[in-house]
């Protein structure tokens, strides 16, 4: 599977962006601020208008029509979550409230399945820090695709390990280690 960026320009950006994600390998996005790399993130999912080139899995570009199945394909860790929208139930952030976010939501995850995958990631740390939780809801979704939010850099082996049993990883980081780590690096320009 590839996730590619060809060329593409979103409505106030300054430059456009390539960026090439393929199944077994890690690619990072870096450079300019939190909130740009966020934005690049959503576009990835098709919630970002492209003004500019495109956006493709396999070849098949990103449009109105194929974004159902993209949003298939691709599973999300955000670096946090808002309590609004379907999002207001519990505490952020909460197992349900990454699976009410998702494409499908048929898939139960228990708190054990969760916590051992929470261990993976970040050791015995794990309940320190949501990212984790995010993450590990993320994975436990089983996609081709995963999207990674500001990771810590103690997730970067877990990542590297997904991208090794076949997903294509796009961590959004200034992180030097992920810049070292990745297959594929795409640097935002000022």
């Amino acid at each position: 599977m590839i996730l590619e960026l060809n060329e593409v320009l979103l409505k106030g950006e300054p430059h456009t962006l390539s960026l090439i994600a393929r199944t077994g390998q890690l690619a990072c996005l870096a450079g300019g601020t939190p909130a740009r790399r966020l934005r690049w993130l959503q576009a990835m999912q098709g919630f970002e208008c492209v003004s500019n080139g495109f956006i493709s899995i396999d070849g098949e570009p990103l449009t109105p029509r194929s974004l159902p199945v993209f949003r298939q394909l691709i599973a999300y860790a955000p670096q946090s979550l808002l309590p609004v929208g379907e999002v207001d139930v519990l505490p952020p952030p909460s197992v349900q409230d990454i699976f009410h976010l998702k494409a499908n939501r048929e898939r139960p995850i228990s708190n054990g399945i969760l916590s051992e995958e929470m261990r993976r990631i970040a050791g015995e740390h794990a309940a320190d820090d949501p990212r984790t939780r995010l993450l590990a809801v993320a994975v436990l979704l089983n996609k081709p695709i995963l999207l990674v939010d500001s990771p810590s850099v103690e997730a970067l082996p877990y990542l590297m390990e997904q991208a090794a049993k076949g997903k294509a990883v796009v961590a959004a980081t200034d992180a030097p280690a992920y810049q070292e780590a990745a297959d594929s690096l795409a640097i935002l320009i000022p």
